[in-house]
């Protein structure tokens, strides 16, 4: 059960609390401190995937534990960026507020008996989510390149976006199909 992928989504969320730390207190190069933090929680998230498809390590508690993982670490970070005023609290609210429409659709999904599978602007937006939160916590540091930081997290937000409307348009007329169906059976 505890597998090396389950282990690596665990190390995610055991570094959540590290990173909110790290980003919330003050001490000198905080941000490259912040930003090795999340790096590495980050490539957890690939990692664990990867080796569980090539070892054929595919668990039940892990198919809770990654996504439960990477909502941690996305939400943690970008609520800890507007605590420090990087990042603008209404762009952080949508781009959460998608994370949980996109689980709950998975969960209802699941609970028919269904998995939604990733989709290309899904991997998309979790890339972005990355280098935007990268460029964010070390903004101050950026120089005369700090216009990256907020470029990207417009980008982020408008295919966080797309992708949310995209799983809801392909997914949510099958899942809620499957339940007025199953509804109306006697």
């Amino acid at each position: 059960m505890l597998n090396t992928p389950n282990r690596l989504s665990i190390l995610r969320i055991l570094l959540v609390p590290v990173l909110v730390a790290v980003l919330l207190t003050k001490f000198e190069n905080k941000e490259f401190v912040g930003l090795a933090v999340f790096l590495v929680a980050s490539a957890t998230d690939f990692l664990d995937g990867f080796i569980a498809r090539r070892r054929g390590q595919i668990t039940q508690l892990g198919k809770l534990l990654d996504p439960a993982a990477d909502k941690l670490l996305t939400s943690a970070a970008f609520i800890s960026l507007v605590e420090l005023d990087l990042a603008p609290a209404w762009m952080v609210v949508i781009i959460i507020a998608r994370e949980f429409a996109v689980s709950t659709l998975r969960s209802i999904a699941a609970a028919e008996g269904m998995v939604l599978g990733a989709i290309v602007s899904a991997k998309l937006k979790t890339l972005l989510q990355v280098i935007s939160i990268s460029l964010l916590i070390i903004y101050n540091q950026l120089g005369s390149f700090e216009h990256l930081a907020p470029i990207s997290l417009w980008l982020t937000l408008a295919v966080t976006l797309w992708s949310g409307v995209e799983y809801f348009v392909r997914f949510a007329p099958k899942v809620f199909g499957s339940l007025t169906k199953a509804a109306t059976q006697p």
